[in-house]
């Protein structure tokens, strides 16, 4: 049978996407030289980030905490009850609508995919799978060990919103587009020429390096750091970090990694020394697809030297613990099918685990979340809210807190609408006093040649703001710039 709202044949593959499941080649270890300009891990010398203003990670802040349009969409408090299209007034949450609408009203682009990873553009030498052009020497990072060490920010309690909510922007119906597309007719000596008179002489032209950078693809900066180290017998990112400083070098120094290795030196930093950055563990972990998180495992040893599962037992425990040791297996479905029968018993046993009982049997929970495929979980929540007559992720809040709870109500939404996650990831790094550049950086450059453009139509949805006025309020200077030459308007 079809699915309310979905293709017959399930979800389309992002156009380019190998099919799910087809791996990559990987290159054994200590096929990643390593670029002489970077400092090791923890070397850094940056400035700390300023607070974030992100809420404590004690419990799920007040709604009052929140603008009125803030949180996912379409999603009240327990007891509430939604403005959505086609429900009556009155009808408690969770019940399901006539005709068993179930989540058909939350933002979602329609052609959604989870499956495939990324695809494979070959760098030069061809990471992943081959030599690199003397970049990363053994188990040094590029990165500053200075970054917020804030916990994870709780969820916010999610309040009705009146959205119009069948008048997708067109892109959304296209599959998930980036900011970043590569330049056509590129020449990277012409682009490594531009960057070296830029840097030469007194003074450095940001406005050129901006220019250059924030229009090449990540697969491009590649070739333009190995043709500048042919041309001039130096190497780029050390010549760029002599010459910058601050979010403005962060960022840089971002865009110039090969995104699998951006993705191990996040978590390699995020473990390392004093604390833990829980929050970009559960970033990371709980929202990539298999084949990014099995290159991102191998990546980790082969650069640091490190076992990517043992540093996570290390440095967590309990049930969040378990629940990362769970994603960094790298095996869940991804068949973009849907299993009715089975999303119904899924709900059975997720409500027997939780509202069902006194209690909590939080490894039902996590054997469901972490194995089903994210169509399938998709299913299983709107099930769910017709079986407990509350919405799962309801549940969750009710019967887990702290670091697990955030991660597994990070898998749950990014199951419902992946962009809008992001998005309000966004407008938490920036809300409130201080701004959370780590966060913006990351999630900014991560996701730049992905979905950026669908994260800025939920950004927009959800805040009645845009991302790049947001940036203009918080930032400033050269790292503004190039923060919006990226998002765009």
């Amino acid at each position: 049978m079809s699915y309310p709202g979905y293709p017959p044949t399930g979800y389309p593959p992002f156009p380019g996407y190998p099919p799910a499941g087809q791996e990559s080649t990987f290159p054994p270890p200590g096929q990643y030289p390593y670029p002489t300009g970077f400092p090791p891990v923890g070397g850094g010398a940056y400035p700390p980030a300023p607070s974030s203003g992100y809420p404590g990670a004690g419990g799920y802040p007040a709604t009052a905490g929140y603008p009125t349009p803030g949180g996912y969409p379409g999603a009240p408090p327990p007891g509430g009850a939604p403005s959505y299209p086609g429900v009556p007034p009155g009808q408690g949450f969770g019940a399901p609508p006539p005709g068993g609408a179930g989540f058909s009203s939350y933002p979602q682009p329609p052609s959604q995919s989870y499956g495939g990873g990324l695809p494979q553009v070959p760098l030069p030498g061809g990471f992943p799978g081959g030599q690199m052009p003397s970049q990363y020497p053994g188990g040094q990072g590029p990165y500053p060990s200075q970054i917020n060490t804030e916990s994870f920010p709780s969820y916010p309690v999610f309040s009705p919103v009146s959205l119009d909510y069948n008048t997708e922007p067109a892109a959304m119906t296209q599959g998930a587009q980036g900011t970043i597309r590569p330049a056509a007719n590129f020449d990277a000596m012409r682009d490594a020429e531009i960057l070296r008179k830029a840097m030469k002489g007194f003074g450095t032209d940001e406005q050129a390096i901006v220019n250059i950078v924030a229009n090449r693809s990540n697969d491009q900066r590649q070739k333009i750091k190995a043709a500048f180290k042919t041309m001039y017998g130096k190497d780029l990112i050390k010549d760029l970090k002599s010459e910058l400083s601050g979010n403005m070098e962060e960022l840089i120094l971002a865009l110039f990694m090969p995104p699998t290795y951006y993705d191990a030196w996040s978590l390699r930093n995020a473990m390392k020394g004093a604390g833990t950055q829980e929050r970009v563990l559960i970033e990371i972990l709980c929202t990539r697809t298999n084949q990014e998180i099995r290159e991102i495992v191998r990546c980790y040893q082969s650069e640091f030297g490190r076992d990517l599962e043992k540093d996570i037992r290390s440095d967590t425990s309990g049930h969040f613990e378990r629940l990362l040791v769970s994603m960094c297996q790298g095996n869940r479905d991804e068949n973009q099918n849907v299993n009715h029968q089975l999303a119904q018993e899924d709900a059975q046993r997720l409500y027997q685990a939780g509202e069902g009982r006194l209690g909590t049997d939080e490894s039902c929970f996590n054997m469901i979340l972490a194995t089903r495929s994210f169509p399938q979980l998709k299913a299983t929540m709107e099930a769910y809210s017709r079986v407990a007559n509350r919405d799962l992720l309801s549940s969750v809040a009710r019967e887990f807190s702290g670091n697990v709870e955030s991660g597994l109500k990070t898998i749950l939404q990014c199951a419902l609408n992946r962009p809008a996650f992001f998005a309000e990831r966004l407008y938490y790094s920036m809300k409130g006093a201080g701004t959370d550049d780590s966060t913006l950086v990351r999630i900014v450059v991560t996701r730049s040649e992905i979905d950026l453009v669908q994260i800025k139509q939920m950004f927009k949805q959800m805040y009645q703001k845009t991302l790049s006025t947001m940036i203009v309020s918080d930032t400033s200077g050269d790292y503004r710039r190039l923060l919006l030459a990226i998002v765009g308007q």
